[in-house]
């Protein structure tokens, strides 16, 4: 009468509890779950990368947030269907069963994923463990390509403690649709998701054996807004150097320009130096880039202000060498093809030979006019008859005449000196400047060649 009892309450027991208590009944969690001891567990294993959650390349760190899925078989929880309302398949409490201890290598810290309390059993003892998992990652990354970087980080899971004849790894699904599989990436963020390589790698150490399975998720930095926000200002005012060169060299202009640039480039490198990735081995290129590009700033404003003090006029500075003038205003010009040769020509004009020569030429005039008519020229010049007053006055007159021509003289000679000087520093300003203009070009062309290649790759 009572096992009659007890077989009426076990079969009024739901299918569910009946066979909970059926695969619980004597199960030891901490053992592995085979029969024969010799038989390895073979932990099949799938990753699918969600989102790219964070890239610190001065810690080296990637953050990331994927899908993990795994299962195994365990001999120690199968059952008949039959018995049991025909389920075949129970969800049983992760801490109430053995789990094996696969873990991820290059974990360095404990990120915020959710807690999975359960997993899936079917009656042959295939045990499916899902978990979506933040993974914080020790990753070498190489940001010299930046903003052109792909970067390559591995996960690495494996056994922590179990050797190869215990626990073994293996891969779900093929090779091929693992890396190829980008259906729940979010694909919105700043970093790409190019693929995910899997890779088996056995390994030996202390004369044990174990097993690994490697994913290499490869993302790829989508480059628009370090672009828009880094290179094009660069260059915007990099052209706007070169535009300043059309100042004229003899103004004060041109060299308050450039200096405003560069204190312009200045602050704009203190700006956008939070925005540079930085590691303790290695800067990016496109640091080089501005470095180089202050540089050519400051080289501009160095031969700016060289120039300037060219053809800057000074009352006391010499004539043009010859050999400067030869070299300069007829050979550089022939190297430069300047077709208006005779502004750049040698125009040295010797007023102080034309004012010499005009000076004589008057006062042999003078002087023959008061000798062969005194009485006309005493009479125009209202001198009734000559005295020794109005001698002295007279040469009081013509040396007051003699100084106001010297004067003239020497400021037209002056004039020259400086019209001199400001032709050879107009040459060698049109030199300068396409030297300049030549190495600001290939700097350029070979930055974007070189960029345009790693973005392509």
């Amino acid at each position: 009468m009572h096992g009659f009892a007890s077989n009426v309450n076990r079969s009024s027991k739901p299918a569910l509890l009946r066979l909970s208590d059926h695969l619980m009944e004597g199960y030891k969690k901490g053992v592995r779950p085979v029969q024969n001891w010799r038989q390895t567990t073979t932990v099949y294993i799938d990753v699918m990368v969600y989102a790219i959650l964070g890239v610190d390349e001065k810690n080296q760190v990637l953050t990331t947030y994927i899908w993990y899925r795994q299962f195994w078989v365990d001999e120690f929880l199968t059952w008949d269907p039959k018995e049991f309302e025909n389920v075949s398949q129970i969800s049983i409490p992760t801490e109430k069963i053995w789990v094996p201890d696969i873990l991820i290598n290059e974990f360095v810290d404990v990120g915020t994923s959710p807690d999975i309390p359960y997993v899936y059993v079917n009656h042959e003892g295939r045990v499916q463990n899902y978990k979506p998992i933040q993974v914080v990652t020790a990753c070498s990354l190489n940001i010299y390509n930046f903003p052109f970087d792909v970067q390559n980080c591995s996960l690495t899971f494996t056994s922590w403690l179990h050797t190869i004849q215990d626990i073994n790894v293996s891969l779900w699904r093929t090779p091929e649709e693992v890396k190829e599989d980008k259906s729940v990436f979010m694909n919105k963020g700043e970093w790409e998701l190019l693929s995910v390589l899997s890779q088996y790698r056995k390994f030996v150490e202390n004369k044990d054996s174990y097993a690994e399975m490697k994913f290499h998720v490869v993302i790829k930095r989508r480059p628009l807004f370090y672009a828009v926000n880094l290179l094009l200002p660069s260059m915007f005012l990099m052209v706007m150097d070169i535009i300043g060169f059309y100042l004229p060299p003899d103004s004060g202009e041109r060299v308050s320009f450039k200096i405003t640039l560069l204190l312009g480039y200045s602050v704009f490198l203190i700006i956008v130096s939070d925005t540079l990735p930085a590691t303790a081995i290695g800067t990016p290129l496109i640091g080089v880039y501005f470095v180089v590009c202050m540089a050519l700033l400051v080289i501009s404003l160095t031969e700016t202000i060289l120039i300037v003090r060219l053809v800057h006029k000074q009352d006391l500075q010499p004539h043009v060498p010859e050999w400067l003038r030869i070299l300069v205003l007829e050979k550089i010009t022939v190297l430069l093809c300047i077709r208006d040769k005779k502004k750049f020509g040698a125009v040295r004009v010797h007023s102080s030979d034309i004012s010499h020569q005009m000076e004589n030429s008057s006062t042999a005039k003078l002087a023959h006019y008061s000798t062969e008519y005194p009485k006309d020229y005493e009479r125009s010049a209202g001198v009734v008859a000559p005295s020794k007053g109005n001698s002295l006055v007279a040469d009081n007159i013509l040396h007051e005449i003699a100084s106001i021509r010297q004067y003239l003289e020497k400021r037209d000679q002056c004039r020259d000196i400086a019209k001199e000087w400001l032709q050879v520093g107009y040459v060698l300003d049109i030199l300068l400047f396409r030297i300049y203009l030549v190495a600001v070009l290939a700097y350029t062309v070979t930055m974007a060649t070189m960029w345009s290649y790693w973005q392509q790759a």
